[in-house]
C-alpha cells in the first residue's frame, strides 16, 4: 500500500524561517534510510503559504486567493510517499522523522493513498486511460525524475 506523510506547518516554516544544517543533515539521513529501505517514493518540502495561493470552487467560476493563509494548524511544509506493508509500518517510519524528541512542536499526518484495487469495477470500467497514466508516472518515478 502506498501511504502519503504529511509535515503540518509551524509557525517558522510559515515565515520561511529554514532549519539549521543540523535538522538538514538529520532528514538527508532519515530519507536516505528510507530510500535505502525501499519505502520512499518521493517527498519535497513546500514553501510558506504566502508563496501559495488556493482555488476554491462552487461559486460558479474558480476563484483564487493568493497566500498567506491564517490558520497554520491547516497548512502543510513537505510530504513523504511511502509503499509500505501496513498503515502501522506508515506511521513507524513518520514516529522516527528527525526533530520529533526535541522542543520544536509539529505534526505528521499519515493518510493511505487509494490504489486502483480500493475501487469497485463500474469505477475502475470508467477511468479506461488510469492504468496507463499510472504506468507512466511509475516510469518517470523509476527513472530518478522526481527525488
Amino acid at each position: 500500500m502506498r501511504c502519503m506523510l504529511l509535515m503540518k506547518a509551524t509557525p517558522e516554516s510559515e515565515t520561511g524561517v529554514m532549519p539549521g544544517p543540523e535538522i538538514f543533515a538529520a532528514m538527508d539521513e532519515f530519507n536516505g534510510t528510507m530510500i535505502k529501505a525501499g519505502v520512499m517514493l518521493g517527498g519535497e518540502g513546500l514553501f510558506p503559504s504566502s508563496a501559495g495561493a488556493r482555488v476554491h470552487f462552487g461559486t460558479g467560476k474558480p476563484v483564487v486567493v493568493d497566500g498567506p493563509f491564517a490558520e497554520t494548524k491547516e497548512l502543510l511544509a513537505g510530504y513523504w510517499i511511502l509503499q509500505v506493508k501496513s498503515l502501522e509500518e506508515a506511521i513507524e517510519w513518520a514516529s522516527r522523522c528527525p526533530g520529533c524528541d526535541g522542543d520544536t512542536e509539529f505534526q505528521i499526518e499519515v493518510r493511505r493513498i487509494y490504489d486502483l484495487a480500493d475501487f469497485p469495477q463500474e469505477a475502475i470500467d470508467a477511468i479506461p486511460n488510469e492504468r496507463e497514466w499510472l504506468a507512466q508516472q511509475q516510469a518517470q518515478n523509476t527513472s530518478g525524475n522526481t527525488l
